[in-house]
């Protein structure tokens, strides 16, 4: 039986996401996924905080609290990918797992910086968003880590074979339609 997995390209519209923006010229600079059809539950690597940028690590996202709640404009591309009830399985115990043991997770702050100049660089247990993104797709048997470059930006998974382009527009949009079904 197949299931359904999301992956939410994002722009908050945050200083720092604004930064980021200028200086790659990528539309969307964060990346989650998600098991949830209405992305209730996200789970990326980012601000702990939605009023401090400069703390972060493994955080679980929803459109309805924490930094996409504050920050009610953010735009999104959703995609959908089919993957078999084992992977989907998997994916969710390795999620649950690392949410339930987060304090030993951190974000790779350095990692972000030297993949601006072209340098792949990783640490044990810290991730940046997009990062982790590929991080679960692959460990999970989702993707192969040779389809996908060291360092993945965001907007990379809008190229995924096989992913479905779900919507485009404000998350709060996407939610509320969601909620509405």
């Amino acid at each position: 039986m197949s299931k359904t997995i999301y992956i939410v390209i994002s722009q908050t519209g945050t200083a720092l996401s604004r930064i980021l923006k200028f200086i790659t010229g990528a539309k969307y600079n964060h990346a989650s996924i998600s098991l949830e059809p209405d992305l209730s539950t996200m789970y990326s690597f980012g601000r702990t905080n939605p009023y401090n940028p400069f703390h972060g690590g493994f955080v679980t996202e929803s459109p309805n609290y924490g930094t996409f709640k504050r920050f009610s404009g953010t735009k999104v591309e959703v995609l959908s990918i089919a993957v078999s009830e084992g992977q989907y399985i998997n994916l969710g115990q390795m999620l649950e797992g690392m949410a339930k043991n987060k304090k030993r997770y951190h974000y790779n702050y350095l990692g972000l910086f030297l993949a601006g100049a072209n340098i792949h660089y990783r640490q044990a247990n810290s991730y940046y968003c997009s990062e982790f993104v590929k991080e679960m797709l692959v460990r999970n048997g989702i993707r192969e880590a040779r389809e996908l470059n060291d360092i993945v930006e965001p907007m990379l998974f809008l190229t995924l074979p096989n992913a479905n382009h779900v919507y485009s527009g404000k998350l709060k949009d996407f939610a509320k339609e969601k909620a509405a079904e």
